[in-house]
């Protein structure tokens, strides 16, 4: 039946696409450091896009994309299609009605292992790749890993790490069921590139708190192997209240024993957004681009912290981690991570962890307080003619 179908017309360059008339929404699903600028020039060129998570490479750029959608009046779905799971809207709609009590702590949990990408070595382009093209908005380095593709994801020239990768899937839905906005007062992460030594630049393990005064949420990622967070709640969003515990589509009673499992209807993530294509309101959408961005910015703050800190022991972080005003156990937190790391063999002493800076937000400016080299990392130097226009040049 395959056969029988129209083939699509197939381009290398996107502005090709952009040019074409016919086309009226594009689905951007490139590598990270491609997703802002390709939906800015969708949306100048007249399409309604879907953005692939995460929605940007910065988060200057990400507001940037929210900038333009808005002004333009286009309709703009980001690719976190858990919005459209409709056992969780249910459980999210629990959440709100209070029935969970008090509910100030949120995890996002995301436990996958992922193996040594190999190298430093040199990689040939594919021959198939216009390396120009494809480098875009990111400088064009020698590229060190072993395989072309995928694997840009462990580097900052191209990637987010699995914060950006898979976690920003998870944050999104503590975002949703804390109801906070905005990217929160002030995140710290720790975390480093353990277990083997290889090409990538992104660590494997990482722990990220994001404080939002009266809320917060804590974001641990796992490459290495390892048990489950909770033999009854893998992996995915957790969140704890005074009634309850939520984690995936199933409420908990304090004792982490099952009560109910949620029901809900779902609905094509793609057919909401298009669905909103034909309405033009983008209050049809489950996962506008506002939303797309703060869930996404949240993975860039983590990331900034990290790239930031030093190497520190166990000692110096277990004496730095309770200055922090949050509604987690910290300390609990950090012992798992160092016994999860024990037990791959990874000796901190050695091979310490990296602790982020400690870094404050001004949430309506989206810029961090008196950091300057934390700003900096904010957006980066594009590569002309891939260049991610400024807020005045919208």
């Amino acid at each position: 039946m395959a056969k029988n179908r129209p083939q699509p017309k197939a381009v290398q360059d996107l502005r090709r696409v952009l040019e074409d008339k016919n086309v009226a929404a594009v689905f951007i699903a490139t590598p990270n450091h491609w997703h802002a600028l390709a939906a800015i020039w969708a949306m100048q060129a007249g399409k309604d896009v879907y953005l692939e998570k995460p929605v940007s490479h910065n988060v200057t750029e990400g507001r940037r994309v929210v900038q333009v959608a808005r002004k333009l009046g286009r309709i703009c779905q980001g690719g976190t299609q858990n919005r459209s799971n409709g056992a969780l809207a249910e459980a999210i709609q629990y959440i709100h009605e209070g029935r969970l009590g008090e509910v100030k702590l949120a995890r996002s949990i995301v436990y996958g292992r992922r193996d040594s990408i190999g190298g430093p070595t040199q990689c040939e382009i594919p021959p198939s790749v216009d390396y120009n093209l494809w480098a875009g908005p990111a400088a064009m380095g020698p590229i060190t890993r072993a395989k072309f593709h995928y694997d840009w994801h462990w580097f900052w020239n191209t990637g987010n790490g699995e914060l950006g990768n898979n976690n920003i899937h998870s944050l999104d839905i503590c975002r949703w069921g804390l109801g906070v906005t905005g990217l929160g007062r002030a995140v710290i992460s720790y975390g480093g590139r353990l277990g083997y030594k290889d090409a990538g630049e992104t660590p494997n393990t990482q722990v990220c708190v994001f404080d939002f005064g009266a809320k917060t949420i804590v974001a641990e990622t796992r490459g290495l192997k390892t048990e489950p967070f909770n033999p009854n709640f893998k992996s995915g969003w957790i969140f704890k209240g005074t009634e309850g515990i939520i984690a995936d589509t199933s409420l908990f009673d304090l004792d982490g024993r099952l009560v109910r499992t949620f029901r809900g209807v779902n609905e094509s993530h793609f057919a909401n957004f298009l669905g909103a294509v034909r309405s033009r309101k983008v209050s049809d959408l489950h996962a506008d681009i506002l939303e797309g961005h703060q869930s996404t910015a949240l993975c860039h703050l983590g990331n900034i912290s990290w790239r930031l800190g030093r190497p520190a022991s166990p000692a110096e972080i277990r004496k730095e981690l309770p200055e922090l005003k949050v509604h987690d156990d910290v300390l609990e937190t950090f012992e798992r991570t160092r016994k999860h790391l024990a037990e791959n063999n990874v000796d901190l002493e050695a091979s310490k962890l990296v602790l982020g800076q400690a870094l404050r937000l001004d949430p309506e400016k989206e810029q961090f307080l008196a950091s300057s080299s934390a700003n900096a990392l904010l957006t980066r130097e594009y590569r002309k003619p891939f260049v991610v226009p400024a807020e005045n040049e919208v």
